[in-house]
C-alpha cells in the first residue's frame, strides 16, 4: 500500500510541475505587465516547492517502494533521470532570477512592462528547460520497464 500511495503522490506532483511550467510558458510573452509578473513570481515559487517535493517523494519511492533501493541505485536510467531533473533545476535558475528582478521593478512601478528582449531571453531558457523536462517521463517509462538494465 505504501508503494501505491507514493506512486500516486509522485505522479500528481509531476503533473503539477508540468502544469505550472505550461502556465509559465503561457504567461511569459511580449507585453508582460506588472500584475502578471507578480503571478509569475508566485507560480515560480510553487514550481520550486513542488520540484523539491518530487525529489523527496521520488527518493521515498526508490527506498520504500516495491523494487527497492538495490534496483534503483544500480540502474543507470535512474541516475540519468535524476541528472535530467537536476539539469531542469539548473536551467530554471536564470528565469527565476529574472522573475525576481521583474517583480522588484513591478513593485516599484505599477505600470512596469517587461522589455521584449528580456521576455525573449527568458522564453529561450524556458524552451531549453522544457526540452529536458520532456526527457524525464521518457526515462521514467524506461525505468519502470527495466529497459537497459
Amino acid at each position: 500500500m505504501t508503494d501505491l500511495i507514493l506512486a500516486i503522490l509522485h505522479h500528481l506532483l509531476v503533473f503539477a510541475l508540468f502544469s505550472i511550467f505550461a502556465v509559465q510558458m503561457t504567461l511569459v510573452r511580449p507585453g508582460l505587465e506588472a500584475s502578471t509578473v507578480s503571478r509569475l513570481a508566485r507560480l515560480d515559487g510553487a514550481y520550486g516547492g513542488i520540484a523539491l517535493a518530487v525529489i523527496i517523494v521520488g527518493f521515498a519511492r526508490a527506498i520504500f517502494g516495491l523494487k527497492g533501493w538495490d534496483y534503483y541505485s544500480t540502474y543507470w536510467v535512474f541516475w540519468a533521470k535524476l541528472g535530467a531533473f537536476l539539469l531542469v533545476g539548473l536551467l530554471s535558475v536564470p528565469p527565476t532570477l529574472r522573475f525576481r528582478r521583474w517583480l522588484g521593478a513591478a513593485r516599484a512601478d505599477a505600470g512596469y512592462i517587461v522589455p521584449d528582449d528580456e521576455v525573449g531571453a527568458v522564453r529561450t531558457w524556458l524552451g531549453r528547460e522544457g526540452l529536458v523536462l520532456l526527457l524525464i517521463p521518457i526515462l521514467a517509462a524506461m525505468l519502470a520497464r527495466g529497459i537497459g538494465y
